[in-house]
This record gives structure tokens, C-alpha cells and sequence, in this order.
């Protein structure tokens, strides 16, 4: 539940959402540690996190019961029929190949309202990196690493303005670290 190191991250996005109760989408919320963060800044904000995992949900809706959750695969977030002020994708990206990340900020453009902000995390590295890794629990899952250039064209060709590319080095697993590719953009 720890999410201090993007805190930084996080004020900035509630910083650009200027409206009152304003209406925000959380793509793959998991157990609901970011959905905490926001809400403990914005009580105001009408948070709907989604995740592909129930039991992620069910922890979400524990932690956050002033929230709504609803279980949807973060590729097919254009089935939504409404508009949002503001996306955020806090780590959805490293489940999502290059094709399904270029189609997820299309659809993210297509869901926010004029003026929108959009957060994007993910793990930075050359995209042939990407492949099987093993957890400190010992589950084996697959990465995807992806670059800033091309989320940063794909954003543009959206209709994005980027207001914040930031990245952070974190440790990784078995040593060493990883760099975290943030960003921000207002549609």
C-alpha cells in the first residue's frame, strides 16, 4: 500500500483537476493505494476505479468505501459511456503491450472532456526488454517496458499537451533499479 515515492506525482495530478467533484477514472486500481492517496487529498473527487481483478476490488472497495469499483480489463475502457475530468493509469502499463498502450490513450482521449488530465505510469526501458519476470513472492508475470518517445507521440497524435515527463529510480528486485516513467497531459 505504500505509494510515498509517487506521492510528489500524485498532488500534481490533483493539482491540474481544478473542478469540484470532478469525475475520475482509475484504470487498474488494484487494491485501492493510490485511490486512498487521492481521495485522502480530494474527498471531492467521484472515483471510479476499475481493475480486471475481483479480489483487487474487493481489497479497493474495503479500503475506499466512499468509492465505486467496477470490474473491467483496462484494454476495453472505451465501453465506458460516460465522460471524465481526469484519467489516471498508475502502473497499468507494464500489463499492456505497445499496440494495447497506444490504444489505451486513444481511448482515454476519446473519454475525457476538453481540458482532461491524464496520468500514465509505467517502468521505462527499451521495449525488446519486456518478457517474463518473477516476483519476491515467487509468481512469474510479463512486463512490458516502454519508452517515453513513443507514449510521448502517441499523446501528441491524441491531442495531448504533455505538462510532466518525470522519472524515478527504484530499487529492483534482485538489486540494482529500474527507472519509473511518469506522465502527465492535458487534453
Amino acid at each position: 500500500m505504500d505509494t510515498s515515492l509517487y506521492h510528489d506525482t500524485f498532488d500534481l495530478f490533483c493539482g491540474y483537476v481544478k473542478k469540484k467533484n470532478a469525475e475520475i477514472l482509475e484504470i487498474a486500481c488494484g487494491p485501492g493505494n493510490v485511490t486512498r492517496y487521492l481521495l485522502n487529498r480530494r474527498p471531492d473527487f467521484k472515483l471510479l476505479g476499475t481493475d480486471l481483478s475481483p479480489n483487487m476490488l474487493e481489497l479497493a472497495r474495503i479500503n475506499n468505501p466512499e468509492a465505486e469499483f467496477r470490474l473491467l480489463d483496462g484494454r476495453k475502457i472505451s465501453e465506458l459511456d460516460k465522460k471524465f475530468d481526469a484519467i489516471l493509469c498508475g502502473f497499468g502499463l507494464p500489463y499492456l503491450s505497445k499496440t494495447e498502450s497506444v490504444a489505451l490513450i486513444g481511448d482515454a482521449a476519446q473519454l475525457l472532456e476538453p481540458g482532461g488530465i491524464l496520468y500514465l505510469s509505467t517502468m521505462e526501458d527499451a521495449y525488446e526488454k519486456s518478457g517474463p519476470v518473477q516476483s519476491s513472492y515467487g509468481d512469474t508475470c510479463y512486463q512490458y517496458y516502454h519508452q517515453a518517445d513513443y507514449l510521448s507521440e502517441t499523446l501528441e497524435k491524441q491531442g495531448f499537451k504533455i505538462l510532466h515527463l518525470i522519472r524515478k529510480q527504484y530499487p529492483a528486485n534482485g538489486g540494482g533499479t529500474t527507472t519509473d516513467l511518469v506522465v502527465i497531459a492535458r487534453r
